[in-house]
């Protein structure tokens, strides 16, 4: 058995609980207490968001997709994503599957 919480927020928002990284968990399970934009997209994973609290607009290959509390979103490989704007409230879990070390590429929005 594995159980995670958060310690604290670091400053960026955002955190890891469990992983290959740092058990036998094939999956990376994180969080993020805000929408972060920070424009990527990953080629051998996917991402999976669950919107716990509040709201955000996530942004995929250019298209606005609003979320909120009880939403899901799935991010494929190769499509750029990124967080826009979220509520001072919001939370969201994700999980990486499967996950890929050092699989994520920075990217300006739109390419």
């Amino acid at each position: 058995m594995i159980v995670g919480s958060v310690d604290g927020t670091p400053p960026d928002g955002k955190g890891w609980f469990v992983g290959p990284w740092n058990s036998s968990v094939p999956v990376a399970v994180g969080w993020a207490d805000r929408g972060v934009d920070q424009p990527h997209r990953h080629d051998g994973m996917c991402e999976i968001y669950l919107v716990a609290r509040g709201w955000s607009i996530a942004v995929v290959d250019g298209l606005e997709v609003p979320l909120a509390a009880g939403s899901m979103l799935v991010v494929e490989p190769g499509e750029t994503h990124t967080f826009q704007a979220s509520s001072p409230d919001y939370l969201h879990f994700v999980v990486q599957a499967p996950f890929v070390p050092g699989d994520r590429v920075a990217t300006v929005e739109g390419d």
